[in-house]
C-alpha cells in the first residue's frame, strides 16, 4: 500500500492518495500552495499506531552527513521533553507533534495514546538499484529496513528520479499487503522540481510568485523534505492502513495534515505561507524549534477539536 506527497493544482489539488501496486492512503501532491481546510476528517473505524515505534530511515545515493543531520534531528526533536514554562518563549516541534494526541481522542476516547517516537536504525545505499526507481522497488528498500513497532523512511537524493516523483508527488506513505510494514518515502526536489516540492523555500512553478523564504537550515532541498515528511508521518500515524483517520474515497484521502497544505503560521492564503518566525541573524524563517539547535518550518495540522488548522505562530 503506499500514499504519494505533491502539489499539483496550486489551490485545491494536494495531498491525495494514488493507487499503486497495493493500496493507496495519503500524498504529498505537487505545490499546492493554499488549501481550504476541511471540516470533515472522519474515524472509519481503523488502526491508529501508537506504542513505542522507531523511525528507521534508509538513505538511497548521496547525502551528505550535514544533510542526514537535518532530518535526523526533527525526528529526535518530535519526542523531546517540553521546555520548562518559564522558558517557553518559541514554539517547539515538540509542542507541534501534540496535536497527534487529539486524533486518538477522537478514535479512542476511552483508550489515551501511548504513542512515543525514537530515532532507530539508519541504512546507507549507495545506488544498489540504480538512479531511476519505480514505486515498487520504493516498497522493496522500504522492506529492508523492516521491524516490529517501527516505520521506515526511504529518503532518495537529489540525482535519483523516482516514478511520479516531479509529475504528480513529492513522497509518499503506505503498507504492504499485510500491514506488516508501513513506510513513508520522499524525495529530494532540489535538482528536479523544487518550484514543486519545496516550497516555500523555491519560487512557485505557479501562482502568486511571492518571494521564496530562506530555508531555516540553508537547505533548500532537504528543508522541503522535513515539510513532506513531517507531512507524510502524521498520516503515517492516524491512518497508517487506509482506515483510519481522512476525508473522502478510498483513493483520494485528504489526511491530518494534507487537509491544511500550504499553511505555515497564521495570516496564510494562496502563495503566502503566513507570517513565520525569522532568524536575526541568518534571515531564514522557522515555525518550529528543534534540538541541536535546528529550526524548522512544519506544516499545520488540522485540530479535529476545532475544526481548523492548527499553527504553532
Amino acid at each position: 500500500m503506499a500514499s504519494t506527497v505533491f502539489n499539483t493544482n496550486f489551490i485545491l489539488k494536494l495531498f491525495i492518495v494514488l493507487s499503486l501496486f497495493h493500496m493507496s492512503f495519503g500524498t504529498r501532491k505537487l505545490t499546492a500552495l493554499f488549501k481550504v481546510p476541511s471540516p470533515n476528517l472522519t474515524y472509519h473505524n481503523g488502526t491508529l499506531l501508537s506504542g513505542a515505534i522507531s523511525i528507521n530511515l534508509y538513505w538511497y545515493g548521496s547525502f551528505t552527513a550535514a544533510q542526514r543531520s537535518i532530518l535526523s534531528d526533527f525526528i529526535i526533536s518530535l519526542s523531546s521533553p517540553p521546555p520548562p514554562p518559564q522558558s517557553q518563549s518559541q514554539p517547539t516541534v515538540s509542542s507541534w507533534w501534540q496535536t497527534i494526541n487529539k486524533y486518538y481522542a477522537l478514535a479512542q476516547p476511552n483508550n489515551p495514546s501511548t504513542l512515543s517516537l525514537s530515532l532507530g536504525n539508519q541504512i546507507l545505499d549507495s545506488y544498489s538499484l540504480g538512479k531511476s526507481l519505480t514505486r515498487a522497488q520504493i516498497e522493496q528498500l522500504a522492506s529492508q529496513g523492516a521491524q516490529n513497532n517501527a516505520i521506515v523512511a526511504v529518503f532518495t537524493s537529489a540525482d535519483v528520479a523516482v516514478e511520479r516523483f516531479c509529475m504528480d508527488s513529492c513522497g509518499t506513505h503506505g503498507s504492504d499487503n499485510n500491514n506488516k510494514l508501513v513506510y513513508i518515502w520522499v524525495g529530494n526536489s532540489q535538482t528536479q522540481c523544487p518550484g514543486q516540492c519545496a516550497w516555500p523555500f523555491y519560487q512557485p512553478i505557479s501562482g502568486p510568485q511571492t518571494p521564496p523564504l530562506v530555508p531555516p537550515n540553508g537547505d533548500v532541498g532537504c528543508d522541503g523534505m522535513v515539510i513532506n515528511f513531517a507531512s507524510l508521518l502524521v498520516g503515517a500515524i492516524t491512518n497508517p492502513f487506509g482506515n483510519g483517520v481522512y476525508e473522502g474515497q478510498a483513493g483520494a484521502q485528504l489526511e491530518a495534515a494534507s487537509a491544511c497544505q500550504g499553511i505555515y503560521a497564521k495570516g496564510a492564503s494562496a502563495g503566502n505561507p503566513g507570517k513565520l518566525l525569522v532568524d536575526s541573524t541568518t534571515g531564514a524563517s522557522y515555525n518550529a524549534v528543534g534540538d541541536n539547535g535546528r529550526k524548522y518550518v512544519v506544516p499545520s495540522m488540522y485540530d479535529p477539536s476545532t475544526s481548523s488548522c492548527s499553527t504553532l505562530v
